[in-house]
């Protein structure tokens, strides 16, 4: 097949990576544009432009897919089908349907559950058991087309976000060349989604990580472990910021502190009050030094027995 590929993050690259591999011609990659990033404020490519570029793909960055002079510029691309992992705006009616097998996306949840900007974090902070891949027929609602193939991915105990991120993004990728092969087959069995209610994903900001020391263990827990690695779960400590890369509930139906009361210190561990729970701090970041484990932190910073983690400042 002949295809334009839109997407954007990492997440999209194990898809275009495996249409190449599968012998699709890409006729054209569409990602975000450059932003500027660091210190020095340099332009950095999108990581699927990154790879666009490696294979020598022709790439294009329009700051907004819904004008007219876009629409009228994908209409002279030769190709079968859009694929569209992540891509980051809104896609206009005209580019859904304006190519023979119109736009197939990549949704990194098992739909209808978890519509949205950020499906895969929220499955962990949820606490869900299972998460996974459907590819789906893209339609001018958010994520609500049909249904095309679906790959069900079980989550581990200790999932993280960026775990998660890593399975569902290999399982995408298979997934897509699948359903491409099928549709040329013309063998898929399109499904809809109907008007069940749906837990919605809503997009991820860095205020979510802050730690409510009131809420329960098991549900800190889950936050640290679906924030990880980005935005990140975090306290204060004397004044500075502190974040938690990895904790271990320690279930207790007896409060001994107050919430956010570190209840006890030892050369390896640091425990902390809950809302209902105790938690291990197991590995930790203070601002302005890098992550390390809790006994590394412990030998090189003071922390008493007492002390009360809060909200940042």
């Amino acid at each position: 097949m002949q295809i334009i590929f839109m997407g954007t993050p990492d997440f999209a690259v194990g898809t275009l990576e495996a249409l190449l591999e599968a012998g699709h011609t890409i006729s054209l990659v569409v990602t975000q544009p450059d932003k500027k990033k660091g210190r020095g404020h340099a332009l950095q490519y999108p990581p699927v432009k990154e790879t666009a570029v490696a294979h020598g793909i022709p790439v294009w960055q329009p700051a907004r897919i819904k004008e007219a002079a876009s629409i009228a510029y994908l209409k002279e691309i030769p190709a079968d089908v859009i694929v569209v992992v992540a891509f980051g705006q809104l896609i206009p009616k005209e580019i859904l349907t304006m190519k023979t097998y119109g736009c197939i996306n990549v949704h990194a949840s098992l739909l209808p559950k978890y519509r949205g900007a950020a499906p895969i974090q929220w499955a962990v902070i949820n606490g869900e058991k299972e998460s996974g891949v459907t590819t789906m027929q893209m339609d001018e609602g958010l994520d609500t087309g049909d249904m095309l193939l679906k790959t069900t991915v079980l989550l581990e105990e200790n999932e993280t976000g960026g775990s998660l991120f890593e399975k569902l993004s290999a399982a995408g990728a298979a997934l897509c060349v699948e359903t491409l092969r099928q549709m040329e087959a013309g063998s898929l069995h399109p499904e809809k989604q109907g008007d069940s209610s749906t837990a919605y994903a809503s997009m991820l900001t860095k205020e979510m990580g802050e730690i409510d020391w009131t809420k329960d263990a098991t549900e800190i827990e889950r936050l640290v472990r679906g924030l990880n690695p980005w935005p990140s779960a975090y306290t204060s400590l004397d004044g500075k910021t502190l974040k938690i890369w990895e904790c271990e509930v320690i279930p207790s139906d007896v409060s001994k502190g107050a919430c956010g009361e570190i209840l006890n210190v030892t050369k390896d561990s640091l425990t902390v009050q809950t809302g209902n729970g105790i938690l291990s701090i197991k590995s930790l970041q203070l601002s302005g030094k890098k992550r390390m484990d809790t006994a590394s932190f412990l030998r090189g910073f003071s922390v008493q027995k007492g002390t009360m983690l809060k909200a940042a400042d």
